[in-house]
């Protein structure tokens, strides 16, 4: 509910309420932080150290390219392999910044750290927002509470993972792409966009029985260049 001294900020300042914009993005940065234990476990059940676990999450920190990476070196696969998959599922990060870039208009000196923190979380809430100056503080604050619980999870997720035993009877090397399916489902608004997210899907099951670990990412990845050229012709 919103109070009558936040109707007054909201009136003054032409956009939300700055105690709304933060509610809802500490929910959102405390709720996936979280989820940094289960990558943590996993992790260091498909045989990376505790300190290699923590150095992917503070200079990666792009949850899905991390569960990505660890999964399917837990499958057996190429290290190489497995490290392209993560990439290429992490360039859509560099697409995401090509619109908060836009939106946000962040000065020189603190981008190289906003760049960061672009990831699906952030830029959700971000979209979000009706202003710019809302847009700034969602993006902000949900960046700094995922990014400081994602590396403190991940360090007791990767601490703890003796302690769980077998993730996979877990079901925590789930929890990222859950966390990731979660939050992109609401964006699939077009029709172009559900069926690039539709034919990833059957791209990736598909060839995940007959390929190596990580193949299958890769090929998922070339559903929006077919798309596009498909709605070409059309038009």
């Amino acid at each position: 509910m919103v109070t009558e001294p936040e109707i007054r900020e909201t009136a003054a300042s032409g956009g939300r309420p700055r105690a709304a914009v933060v509610r809802d993005a500490l929910g959102v940065g405390v709720a996936v932080g979280l989820s940094g234990f289960a990558f943590g476990v996993t992790a260091a059940g498909a045989g990376i150290s505790t300190l290699q676990a923590c150095v992917l999450s503070l200079l990666v920190f792009t949850g899905a390219s991390q569960f990505a990476l660890v999964g399917a070196l837990a499958a057996g696969g190429n290290p190489f392999t497995a490290a392209a998959g993560a990439f290429f599922l992490g360039t859509r990060n560099a697409f995401y910044g090509l619109r908060l870039s836009q939106l946000l208009r962040l000065p020189r000196a603190v981008r190289p750290l906003a760049a960061h923190w672009v990831i699906d979380e952030t830029t959700a809430v971000a979209l979000a927002q009706p202003d710019r100056k809302s847009a700034r503080l969602g993006f902000t604050v949900t960046g700094l509470t995922l990014y400081a619980l994602w590396n403190i999870t991940t360090l007791l997720g990767a601490l703890g993972a003796e302690a769980i035993g077998d993730t996979r009877a877990w079901g925590l090397d789930a929890a990222g792409p859950a966390v990731f399916l979660a939050l992109l489902a609401p964006m699939l608004k077009t029709a172009t966009e559900r069926a690039v997210a539709a034919l990833a899907l059957v791209l990736g099951l598909g060839f995940l029985p007959v390929l190596p670990a990580g193949v299958p990412v890769l090929i998922a990845a070339l559903a929006a260049p077919v798309v596009l050229w498909m709605k070409g012709r059309r038009s």
